[in-house]
């Protein structure tokens, strides 16, 4: 273990290329062994790091008063720790650095609750080679979290702002009539909506020929004449060629040396890719990548929604765990490659059994969840029998069966943890079970 003098910087040095994946990181951690187990696994993947350890929160909260860090660290649980204590410090201390625990055998509705108080994300260090891929989604919504900041200081512009970026290539810039019609336009904004010419979109109409909703459009010169200006706001537009053009929009009314409103004056940010960017990064935050189904960081959101709203309405869901039996002789027997399509195929009947209104979701392992909204025990029950028997059934090898453990709110819990751990303790009473009766709800297909 680590003693207090040990605490110090160590890097991971590696080509050039690498040196593209820089990253400062601050272990919260007692074990030299695991923190080189960590720098190994992400030179191994080409990151440069430079690194300091700290144990105690005192050490904590001067390291991050002193230096700059990407990303920390820490280990869970620990003793000189309580809990999720390094967030409430962080917290406390306002840095927006993504956290992530490193966790030794802890309990799943223990990984949820982490995650709900603000941890970028969980990794069992028995599975340290997950590391990388987390490291790179939490500097991904780092990054998309810094993009919107500083999108929307830029929007806040004055008439200086308005004429300096006149020239700009990034902003288009133009003037138009109480009715839409353009009256200037500057090259950006001609670019941008892809006219071969100024003149030829100067012959458009803002309201008519460019928002791709009119009503939008003739509602966005209303506020403008009547309250001057237009806080920033999101449209779409549509390019020359009837292409989508998300634009961000500020404007604001042009006076006459009279004191009379002569013209309204945009200015437009293309948005188009960045929320593309961000639509598919928040996807592939939210599923899991072999079987297209929620990951666990969504389900979790997705049960502590579910439980506001019940609280709320005072109604009933019901949350099925489900296990694939015997994924291990599958790997073993048939390969790897036929257990992921085991996984896959499994996936494939919960998203067929699942209304519009479920979640399914690939909790980990061999294992996965779906989410009823509106469902009693009952129908959790005609649920949980489809699905065994569609899986047992679907006609492809080899055969499959499946293990289900269900909790229906509130009696099975009022919390994701108390969920989580009444649908895990049937599922596992299940499979313990050799024989079991074939009208049981949680019978295991096939068996």
């Amino acid at each position: 273990m680590l003693q207090p003098q040990q605490i110090g910087r160590s890097t991971a040095v590696d080509s050039p290329e690498s040196r593209r994946h820089f990253l400062r990181i601050l272990f919260v951690h007692r074990s030299l062994a695991d923190i080189e187990r960590c720098l190994h696994e992400l030179k191994r993947v080409g990151y440069t790091v430079s690194s300091d350890v700290v144990i105690t929160p005192e050490q904590f909260a001067d390291r991050l008063h002193s230096q700059c860090f990407d990303l920390i660290l820490a280990e869970y649980p620990s003793s000189t720790w309580q809990g999720a204590q390094a967030l409430d410090c962080l917290r406390l201390m306002k840095k927006a650095i993504p956290l992530i625990y490193l966790v030794y055998l802890v309990k799943r509705e223990t990984v949820a609750e982490l995650i709900l108080q603000g941890a970028s994300d969980c990794i069992e260090m028995d599975s340290i080679s997950h590391l990388p891929v987390a490291i790179h989604r939490a500097q991904d919504e780092m990054a998309l979290r810094d993009a919107r900041n500083r999108a929307e200081k830029q929007l806040r512009q004055s008439e200086a702002r308005y004429r300096a970026l006149a020239g700009n290539p990034n902003y288009g810039i133009c003037r138009c009539s109480r009715d839409g019609t353009f009256l200037e336009v500057n090259e950006a904004m001609t670019k941008m909506l892809g006219y071969a010419s100024r003149e030829e979109l100067l012959k458009m109409n803002l309201a008519s020929d460019v928002a791709r909703d009119s009503a939008k459009g003739k509602q966005l010169l209303e506020q403008l004449g009547k309250a001057g200006q237009v806080d920033p706001i999101e449209m779409e537009w549509n390019r020359k060629d009837h292409g989508p053009l998300k634009v961000h929009l500020s404007g604001q009314e042009v006076l006459s040396e009279q004191g009379e409103l002569s013209a309204y004056e945009l200015i437009a940010e293309d948005v188009t890719k960045q929320r593309e960017l961000e639509d598919h990064l928040r996807r592939q935050a939210a599923s899991d990548p072999l079987t297209g189904l929620a990951n666990y960081r969504h389900l979790v959101d997705v049960l502590s929604l579910e439980i506001k709203r019940c609280e709320r309405t005072r109604r009933t869901f019901a949350v099925l765990l489900l296990d694939l039996d015997g994924l291990k002789h599958i790997n073993d027997h048939y390969g790897h490659v036929t257990g992921s399509q085991a996984l896959c195929r499994v996936a494939d009947v919960l998203s067929f059994c699942c209304r519009d209104i479920d979640t399914a979701a690939r909790f980990g392992g061999d294992e996965f969840a779906l989410v009823l909204p509106e469902t009693n025990a009952e129908a959790a029950r005609l649920v949980a029998q489809r699905i065994c028997e569609s899986v047992a059934n679907d006609g492809k090898g080899p055969k499959l069966s499946i293990s289900v453990g269900a909790a229906i709110y509130p009696r099975g819990g009022d919390s994701v943890e108390s969920m989580f751990r009444e649908a895990d303790s049937e599922l596992y009473t299940m499979k313990r079970l050799r024989v079991v009766p074939a009208n049981s709800t949680h019978a295991a297909a096939g068996q």
